[in-house]
């Protein structure tokens, strides 16, 4: 129970995400076979629904948008700040906390390897900036790939020429997608950003105290 309760906040996500992609199967499913009939084709079931790309798309179009924002997000707050928002570092201490960070490399209880070898600390120091732009990259892929197979099964239902792939991915549909996706992740970005400045939450790590003035800008 302890172990539980210390990764409460992951696990109540991770269990909100897993009925939400349940949910987005089980809709997506009706959907798919409602446009099915529209064509004269026979329902499809739901294992071969979860091999269409009509699923995967939507999957990894919206997995793109939020692995963007994260990547997006960590990396400007590097070198950006915004005054007053809990979301930035001190304008005016910005020099001096890159100094304290770059020391506390070569602290002993720097993660890994990364005490012995410079290199190592160089990528460990920016693995979480690394790391969602990889997920990003690994997210874009599959958005393609399910944009690409559901184009080709929409084209064959329409006795149509299936595109190639390359058709796919510079199509307004394929950019569509993304971009309206996109500029509303960056819109909460800056919406988190500059409402933190003037508003707060009790007890939550996100906000300022709620007695803080609110010129006053990091932790």
């Amino acid at each position: 129970m302890a172990w539980i309760r210390a990764r409460g906040l992951t696990l109540v996500l991770l269990t909100m995400f897993a009925l939400s992609l349940a949910g987005q199967v089980g809709a997506g499913h009706v959907a798919y076979n409602a446009d099915r009939a529209e064509v004269g084709l026979e329902p499809a079931g739901l294992q071969r629904y979860l091999r269409t790309g009509h699923l995967w798309e939507a999957v990894f179009e919206n997995w793109e948008s939020e692995f963007l924002q994260m990547a997006v997000f960590v990396l400007l707050t590097t070198v950006l700040v915004q005054q007053g928002s809990p979301e930035s570092r001190r304008p005016q201490r910005s020099n001096s906390s890159t100094r304290i960070r770059a020391t506390s490399l070569t602290h002993p209880a720097c993660p890994g390897p990364c005490a012995a070898a410079v290199g190592c600390c160089g990528y460990t120091s920016r693995r979480s900036a690394l790391t969602f732009i990889l997920l990003f990259v690994g997210a874009f892929a599959g958005h393609a790939a399910g944009g690409h197979a559901a184009a080709v099964e929409e084209a064959l239902a329409h006795g149509t020429t299936p595109p190639r792939l390359a058709v796919s991915l510079t199509s307004s549909r394929f950019w569509f997608e993304s971009l309206q996706n996109w500029q509303s992740e960056f819109l909460a970005i800056a919406s988190m950003v500059w409402l933190a400045v003037y508003l707060r939450q009790r007890r939550s790590p996100e906000s300022k105290p709620v007695h803080a003035p609110c010129a006053e800008t990091g932790r």
